[in-house]
């Protein structure tokens, strides 16, 4: 069996971290997979070694707006641009003649991208490939009702599945997606699709330490400043070493910025591949709210403290930090009101809750993609014989 999957990251990692992850799940599922990745390349990222990645022209965010899109030279893309991707996409989109096609986000995400993704969308039907959307739990509120309209009927008439990587029990697409019930039957729940939690480690990092973690730090340079501000003031602070990691998008300069300004007992450095080991070792974890970090601190089972990215019309992240703060799962501190005294009363909550407790969630979301789309392809083949 053979998938497409186009996949689009802007500003964060996440996006194409989970990507991976699904990949390497269809790849040991004996699937052959070739990935249209549309983002620059993120350092640490590992989609495999079966996978066929095609690398197209990268695009990202200028900023947390999302409003303008910069090309692989930063500068705003135009319509040779996306004419030179679209050509791209279709391109491999006849070459690999996919069973199935995998698209992440769109139509729930990723509209400035419909220029190439509803033609390899329609070519993809019309050769009689199997089409599902890989989406995330939770979604960005939509301000406009013709987006949800849009939205609905793109899946009507593109998509025969849309795979949500979360679980119902923790919170219903429909929580974010008003429109569930009218797809409904295109609704598939593959659980959460979340990094294996592997051995513990080189040493004995992160032991009774505070660990502070921004994802790919695109946006996370604020946080690490009230942290580090904010570092000598807390109960924590008092006995416990606090380690800061930095992602691949902070700039160099920062980080050496960063070290400089640290103080005793205070590590700098940038983030490690051994991060789920650290956070079950530690004493408490203060990072964003990102699906994949947010996976990481609940099957570590350690205390934490989240600051949920909130920039523009971003809801995501909030959204699931509230609701898990209402579990009593974590503290939340809002990123409008960011600051070394509110991070700080953030850190006493959390430390002063109870032990954390365990939330049940299904996270083999990579197998079940999988699974899902081997049998999607099974019957649509079964059916046209």
């Amino acid at each position: 069996m053979r998938v497409l999957f186009h996949v689009q990251h802007l500003l964060g990692i996440g996006h194409d971290r989970r990507a991976a992850l699904i990949t390497r799940g269809l790849a040991e599922a004996g699937v052959a997979v070739t990935v249209l990745r549309g983002g620059h390349p993120v350092p640490g990222i590992d989609y495999g070694p079966a996978a066929d990645i095609v690398q197209l022209p990268p695009a990202r965010a200028a900023d947390g707006s999302f409003k303008t899109l910069l090309d692989e030279h930063d500068r705003p893309i135009d319509d040779a641009w996306r004419a030179r991707r679209r050509a791209t996409v279709l391109e491999v989109q006849e070459r690999v003649r996919p069973d199935a096609l995998l698209v992440e986000s769109f139509p729930f995400g990723r509209r400035a991208f419909r220029f190439e993704l509803l033609p390899l969308l329609e070519a993809a039907k019309a050769a009689g490939a199997v089409t599902a959307c890989s989406v995330r739990d939770i979604l960005v509120t939509k301000a406009k009702p013709e987006r949800l309209e849009e939205t609905v009927s793109t899946v009507e008439r593109l998509f025969d599945h849309v795979l949500v990587h979360g679980d119902p029990d923790l919170i219903p697409f429909a929580a974010t997606f008003p429109a569930a019930a009218r797809i409904a039957e295109r609704i598939r729940y593959t659980g959460y699709v979340a990094a294996p939690q592997g051995g513990e480690g080189k040493g004995a990092d992160g032991t009774g330490e505070v660990i502070v973690s921004v994802g790919g730090g695109a946006v996370g340079l604020p946080l690490l400043r009230a942290a580090l501000a904010v570092r000598a003031s807390t109960p924590a602070g008092l006995d416990a070493p606090w380690r800061l990691l930095a992602g691949p998008d902070v700039p160099e300069a920062d980080v050496r910025a960063l070290a400089a300004a640290a103080p005793p007992g205070t590590i700098v450095e940038r983030a490690r591949p051994d991060f789920p080991a650290l956070l079950r070792r530690c004493r408490l974890s203060i990072s964003q709210a990102g699906y994949n970090t947010v996976l990481d601190v609940l099957q570590a089972g350690c205390r934490a403290v989240v600051v949920p990215f909130a920039a523009g019309s971003e809801t995501e992240q909030a959204t699931r930090a509230h609701l898990l703060e209402e579990r009593g799962r974590l503290a939340v501190v809002d990123e409008a009101t960011l600051t070394p005294d509110t991070l700080a009363a953030g850190v006493a909550k959390a430390l002063a809750l109870p032990p954390p407790p365990a939330i049940p969630l299904r996270l083999d979301g990579a197998a079940a993609t999988a699974r899902l789309l081997l049998d999607a392809v099974a019957y649509r083949q079964g059916n046209s014989r």
